[in-house]
């Protein structure tokens, strides 16, 4: 059986985890963890570490080729085996670093990582990664790298009435022109009727309320 198949009987999923947190790893865990995990009873705390060094080096924005050969060599790891290890070590990692420290705490992050049956003593050398002196500069890292879609940096609108139309003499119907300049430089434009433009309030509205009633809600069950 591939490494990467069937989730292992000990991987959680969040409703039947004993604790019932909302796992950082989201309802399933990802495949490169599940692999990782199986190798992880036939690997060393030293080995481990060095690992662990390599890939928050690639966090970091560096050429961890020859590093990757070199621990191979040393370890007596076949190249499967490690790179199983380094994309699960990865995965999890950059999973866990999206999530603002408020609602991700060491404690409950520790324990998530053993209910997958990480051993304690990588549970901790991970969770000293993800919480440690180095996670302000992965965080600055992560946003400078980060793929973001171009923001809205000028709102721009005015009300527009149309005196008549082709079909009627007289119409007196007002319309919102509006116009967004975005971050990379291109402008959109778009006429709503005040119709519509009540219904576009209304649905941003809604959404971003959904938005914060959710953040809400998970912040809470990570915090447990």
């Amino acid at each position: 059986m591939s490494a990467v198949g069937t989730a292992a009987p000990y991987l959680h999923l969040p409703g039947d985890s004993p604790s019932g947190r909302v796992s950082f790893l989201g309802p399933q865990p990802p495949p490169q963890v599940t692999a990782m995990v199986q190798l992880l009873g036939e690997l060393d705390r030293s080995t481990f570490r060095k690992l662990l060094k390599l890939v928050v080096s690639s966090l970091q924005g560096e050429d961890c080729r020859e590093a990757v050969q070199q621990l191979g060599a040393s370890s007596g790891l076949p190249d499967e085996r490690l790179g199983i290890l380094l994309a699960g070590v990865h995965t999890l990692l950059h999973q866990a670093l999206r999530l603002p420290l408020a609602s991700l705490k060491p404690e409950a992050f520790q324990s998530q990582l053993q209910e997958l049956c990480i051993p304690q003593g990588f549970a901790e050398d991970l969770a000293s990664v993800a919480f440690g002196n180095q996670r302000p500069f992965l965080d600055s890292l992560a946003r400078q790298q980060g793929a973001w879609l171009p923001r809205v940096t000028n709102f721009r609108w005015r009300v527009d009435v149309a005196i008549s139309t082709s079909s009627l003499a007289r119409s007196l119907r007002p319309s919102i022109l509006i116009q967004l300049e975005l971050s990379d430089g291109s402008a959109c434009c778009f006429e709503v009727s005040t119709a519509r433009f009540q219904e576009l309030r209304y649905s941003v509205a809604l959404v971003l309320k959904e938005m914060a009633d959710l953040k809400k809600k998970c912040g809470r069950k990570l915090q447990d």
